[in-house]
């Protein structure tokens, strides 16, 4: 695989956001009961000692799991963030295909849980659980 291979089955991200505008480009997979985001790590990915920066991957298991609580319930109601924890397990580098894969967990009327690990090339980098609470959608 090239540093410019997408996988198979993601496409250009559906939901822009000024905190990700920087990482673009974006891509994302749906499956029934998630979104599966993904890129290719770049230099703005990374933090002053040229590692990939936690805080990318932070943002991106949270958007990951907000949206994926979205996608199971159909999209009939939005999700804000509770709580957000994560345990970072290894390492990525520029070039490398990370994938942030989420589960939920359980939803409810008024609360949704998931999971999610961040891949890079397939091995595992972090794991992270997330708490939803969902709000009315805005007209």
């Amino acid at each position: 695989m090239t540093s410019t291979d997408i996988p198979a089955g993601f496409e250009p991200h559906f939901r822009k956001a000024p905190l990700t505008d920087p990482w673009e480009p974006l891509y994302s997979r749906k499956t029934d009961r998630a979104v599966i985001i993904g890129l290719r790590l770049a230099k703005p990915h990374t933090n002053a000692r040229g590692l990939i920066h936690g805080g990318l991957i932070a943002a991106l298991a949270d958007a990951a799991m907000g949206y994926s609580c979205a996608q199971a319930t159909g999209w009939t109601t939005s999700f804000v963030t509770i709580s957000l924890s994560i345990d970072f397990v290894g390492a990525a580098e520029i070039g490398q295909w990370l994938a942030v894969e989420s589960d939920v967990i359980k939803t409810g009327s008024t609360i949704c849980f998931a999971q999610c690990l961040a891949k890079a090339d397939n091995a595992v980098i972090a794991r992270a659980s997330g708490t939803f609470r969902v709000v009315p959608k805005k007209g």
